[in-house]
């Protein structure tokens, strides 16, 4: 992962004001995190409903591959150790002893096989419509730098985590071995890169910085520690 330099300061007195030429992003969308691989033969319908989910204006959609697959004969290009890192924080969150793919996590809190369009569907709504308490504003102006202000409601559970989040927005990969061999399969929301860049104790209103160069995607994310619930989310395009 990258390193990136982050700080957090006081509030700006403008508050949220537009500035001009920065690109924004401001909703409350559900995340939903699938964690997949080239090497999985169950996977394919579900990377092909999260291209569905990532139509969507109130679903964040993004793809985390995994290694764990690896072993059986392709390598999954696109997967990354801290992407099993992250699934099994999950599962030991939620007392859980095992990981598979491919796993749908909703909101950082439910977990649902990512084939199981209907129970997905169902989460996705029932997070929609939860109040967190928290509000999030993120903008990334010509230079590449994001910034990041949020304000939590009393009551409200800290610290937050703040990840950014880079993905390829769609790719096609033909693969040659494994128990997907012979098939050339669409990849939506490939995540790149999940850094934590700050994190949020709530005392005060969060305004931070982060410099995010290139053209890719970028996801802003609030979560509570320890693979907890995602209070916040916003998407820069």
């Amino acid at each position: 992962m990258g390193q990136v330099r982050a700080w957090i300061t006081g509030w700006l007195s403008g508050g949220l004001m537009a500035v001009a030429g920065i690109a924004a992003a401001e909703s409350r969308p559900v995340v939903v995190e699938l964690f997949t691989s080239q090497g999985c033969s169950s996977c394919p319908p579900a990377d092909a409903f999260l291209h569905e989910l990532s139509q969507r204006d109130d679903v964040i959609a993004l793809a985390l591959h995994v290694d764990y697959w690896d072993y059986i004969g392709w390598k999954d290009i696109f997967a990354q150790p801290a992407f099993t890192k992250r699934q099994k924080a999950y599962a030991k969150a939620g007392g859980r002893r095992s990981v598979y793919t491919p796993q749908m996590i909703i909101g950082g809190q439910d977990h649902v096989v990512g084939t199981h369009e209907e129970n997905a569907s169902a989460l996705i709504q029932q997070h929609a419509a939860a109040e967190r308490g928290v509000t999030l504003r993120a903008e990334k102006d010509s230079t590449g730098m994001v910034t990041v202000r949020a304000e939590a409601q009393d009551g409200v559970n800290g610290p937050l985590v703040v990840y950014l989040v880079r993905y390829i927005p769609r790719k096609e990969v033909e693969i040659t071995r494994g128990e997907n061999a012979g098939q050339t399969i669409a990849y939506t929301n490939i995540v790149t890169d999940w850094s934590a860049v700050g994190e949020w104790d709530l005392s005060a209103p969060l305004m931070l910085q982060s410099p995010a160069q290139g053209d890719a995607p970028a996801v802003v994310l609030l979560q509570q520690k320890g693979a907890g619930a995602i209070m916040a989310a916003a998407q820069i395009r």
